[in-house]
């Protein structure tokens, strides 16, 4: 077994006073380190690809709650929609309806977070500011379309940097834009209070800036080749 319990345990207690949640990104790992890392108290898992979650879920216990944290296709929305909890990389108007419509078959509301492109690399997906204001402006002024899908918050990767000032600034700007958009269009709800930043290498900087979950999988799992 691959899995670090030790590393396990210290994230939580870092993740404590921020009350924030740790997404364990288990992504290319095997079923028996999953089942470990949940046999430890781990709810909360993170795959990338759709085949591969699509195997993987059957075999595990039924309380997990899987996120989808890759880059998704409208046309794979399918065959994760029965089981789903959360998708964390919404980047389009299009694929929240996709994820809507497929949720409705199964009669579940499927929450998802906006993606929002905050790196320096043009390789990252992602929504500027201002697409995400208008795609929340089109979400809001058309509830009845999205009847199945809950916008709970944002997501964002950092520039793949060892400049830790430059991450700072981009979650902090981050979570600026997802304060002021709860402001403006969820202030009367208890939604959109989710900020999803922070990996391995830079999640004690998503907290101090905000964070509500963590990404992490190679402190977890070890490295993967």
């Amino acid at each position: 077994m691959s899995v670090n319990l030790t590393a396990y345990q210290q994230i939580n207690e870092q993740l404590k006073p921020y009350n924030a949640k740790l997404v364990a990104v288990s992504k290319i790992k095997p079923v028996s380190d999953i089942q470990a890392l949940y046999d430890a108290g781990q709810r909360i898992f993170g795959e990338n690809y759709v085949q591969e979650l699509q195997d993987k879920q059957p075999q595990l216990p039924a309380d997990i709650e899987w996120h989808f944290i890759g880059h998704l296709q409208s046309n794979k929305v399918k065959y994760i929609a029965p089981f789903v909890s959360m998708v964390h990389a919404v980047d389009s108007l299009k694929l929240l309806e996709e994820i809507s419509k497929q949720a409705a078959k199964h009669n579940r509301v499927i929450r998802c977070l906006l993606q929002v492109h905050i790196a320096a690399e043009e390789t990252k997906f992602g929504l500027d500011d201002t697409e995400l204001e208008q795609l929340l402006e089109t979400y809001t002024a058309q509830k009845d379309r999205f009847a199945h899908i809950q916008i709970a918050g944002l997501m964002g990767m950092a520039t793949n940097t060892d400049d830790m000032q430059q991450v700072k600034n981009e979650f902090h700007h981050l979570h600026t834009l997802q304060q002021g958009m709860k402001q403006r269009f969820f202030a009367d709800t208890d939604a959109f209070t989710e900020l999803s930043v922070g990996m391995s290498g830079d999640y004690k900087i998503a907290l101090e800036e905000g964070s509500t979950m963590v990404r992490i999988g190679s402190m977890l799992f070890g490295a993967r080749y």
